[in-house]
């Protein structure tokens, strides 16, 4: 079989069997939670970057060196709400993402700093019945491989394969230094850029001898059920199968209810890997409290609806969730069996 479970992992070696036995809580969205604290520009810039001549408002990146004490806490009231996984605070931490704030120098000091705050945090969290994971993400860059960024020249491309594979690279090992224990490459909308950052995880770990678990994570945009660049969901998964990601997943986008369709179609053309969940809190609504939908109760509940169809391994929150609405999710589908993957799978599809 060429799947996950073949791997012996340097890092992160427990989570497979987790997988396997349980349903994984991964966290919800930070960016949701930044945003309450009301940050000014002077909280962005701290003094390190206080003649910084560009605006850093809504570089939420940056904080893991301004202001490392509210990514902390956000951590923290995760792990507290029951989270066995936490993404470090690298969404755009590239050197591709930080040119925009001209800040492409600090990204690798970015993301070492990044995980050595989420790993602190697990660390303080972790329990030998329950241990937590520090996840190092990888999201996607403002600019893409695969689409034009001009209308009138689809040829066109503001980025090539080679600078994304560099930036990823630089990225990844920064997360690794920092003390991560598995990579996810999340919210792709472009496979060509997902690409590009599973062949630099691939030469990272070849470099440095670790092998590290990777859960790879797209997003399905609209009702036509295919990401940005134009794949529908199982296309999606055999171009990145070679992987052998630990998990295969849809975040970003959609909640739950438009997410549904398209998770379950993941969940059969997957077969032994294991499949993530992290939608959105519902649909935009800029007069709640999140700026999203869905209460906690209403997205704990959607969750449980997979959990029982058999969808999940890993369930969490992207846009609009809080740690309430992560708490909800865990309690809602703890009395759920995960999904049946690596080698339980096969045995249970040969004898069904």
């Amino acid at each position: 079989m060429n799947t996950a479970s073949n791997i012996t992992y340097t890092r992160g070696a427990a989570l497979p069997a987790i997988l396997q036995q349980r349903i994984a809580i991964l966290d919800g969205a930070m960016g949701t939670m930044i945003q309450r604290y009301k940050l000014t520009e002077a909280d962005f810039r701290g003094e390190l970057f206080a003649d910084h001549p560009k605006d850093l408002k809504g570089n939420n990146d940056l904080l893991v060196l301004t202001r490392p004490d509210v990514i902390s806490e956000i951590h923290e009231q995760y792990l507290a709400a029951g989270s066995d996984i936490i993404e470090t605070n690298t969404f755009g931490t590239t050197l591709v993402a930080q040119e925009d704030y001209g800040l492409e120098a600090y990204a690798f000091e970015m993301n070492v700093a990044a995980a050595r705050i989420a790993r602190a945090a697990c660390d303080k969290y972790s329990t030998p019945d329950k241990p937590r994971f520090a996840a190092g993400a990888l999201g996607p860059t403002p600019r893409t491989a695969s689409i034009s960024p001009d209308v009138n020249d689809p040829g066109a491309r503001n980025v090539d394969f080679d600078t994304l594979r560099a930036a990823y690279y630089e990225q990844a090992k920064g997360l690794l230094e920092g003390g991560v224990d598995l990579f996810l490459v999340e919210t792709i909308f472009d496979t060509l850029n997902a690409k590009a950052a599973i062949f630099a995880l691939d030469e990272l770990m070849e470099d440095t001898g670790e092998r590290l678990p990777v859960i790879v994570s797209g997003t399905v945009t609209d009702a036509s059920g295919r990401i940005l660049s134009g794949q529908t969901v199982t296309a999606f998964w055999h171009s990145v199968r070679h992987a052998r990601p630990l998990a295969i997943g849809l975040n970003c986008a959609l909640g739950a209810t438009l997410m549904r369709p398209y998770i379950e179609e993941l969940s059969k053309a997957a077969g032994a890997t294991a499949i993530s969940c992290y939608p959105n809190a519902g649909l935009p609504n800029p007069m709640s409290d999140t700026g999203f939908d869905e209460t906690p109760d209403v997205t704990g509940r959607l969750m449980e609806e997979f959990a029982r169809s058999g969808f999940l391994n890993i369930a969490g929150g992207c846009c609009g969730t809080t740690p309430d609405h992560i708490a909800a999710i865990a309690r809602q589908v703890s009395a759920y069996k995960p999904r049946a993957s690596g080698q339980k799978f096969f045995s249970e599809l040969v004898a069904g």
